[in-house]
């Protein structure tokens, strides 16, 4: 147990199956990495990015953390970003959410978790804002799937507030925001209908984030 080495079979076994059905997949992977996308969400073990929109390895950069929050102090968050934007030059930043997320959950029912409670402060703000029409929704589970929707409204006008976003649509770099939902359950994506092209479409997110709250 100590050397976890079921893993390290594991490995060894994808390796060689890739390089079955792809003599030449490694040796191309090594290289370099040229990614049109850059993935933010959740750290859920059952929300694993690549294979939930078919990409391979090189094709999606990841960044993920709990509740898929990205907040202007932290520079872990925001050095991916900037690397993704000013050296890989990715043109869509997907920040996705989850339905059924632990954050969310602890939120929602106001639990207390530890250290993780400072974390979901950024979370429970989302929730202060929306409280009104979130605290009108009955059902625990769907309050919850609202305000992850809700969430991920409001990440993406963060990182479309972010100098590293605003300075690239400044020059003119195609770049493009969205908000995404996943859901566990079945697997499927769903479209929030948010992309966000360039500054001048940013307060399209305030409209956007009423009219989730609003919806059934």
């Amino acid at each position: 147990m100590r050397f976890l080495l079921n893993l390290f079979e594991n490995n060894r076994a994808w390796a060689q199956r890739i390089s079955a059905e792809d003599p030449d997949f490694f040796s191309r992977l090594s290289h370099q990495q040229q990614p049109e996308y850059l993935w933010i969400g959740c750290s859920d073990a059952r929300v694993p990015a690549n294979d939930i929109v078919g990409l391979l390895p090189g094709e999606l950069f990841v960044h993920r953390n709990v509740a898929n929050v990205v907040v202007h102090t932290d520079l872990n968050c925001l050095s991916v970003v900037q690397f993704a934007i000013d050296v890989l030059k990715v043109k869509h930043i997907i920040v996705c959410g989850h339905y059924g997320c632990g954050g969310i959950k602890a939120v929602i029912n106001r639990s207390e978790l530890g250290l993780i409670d400072n974390w979901l402060r950024y979370v429970e703000d989302v929730y202060l804002k929306y409280r009104a029409p979130l605290d009108a929704i009955a059902d625990p589970i769907l309050r919850g799937d609202k305000l992850c929707e809700l969430n991920v409204v409001e990440q993406v006008e963060n990182l479309c507030r972010t100098t590293v976003v605003q300075t690239a649509w400044k020059n003119g770099q195609p770049l493009a925001v969205h908000g995404w939902v996943y859901r566990v359950d079945d697997g499927i994506l769903r479209d929030l209908n948010i992309c966000v092209n360039n500054a001048n479409e940013m307060p399209k997110l305030h409209a956007a984030g009423q009219q989730l709250a609003s919806a059934p």
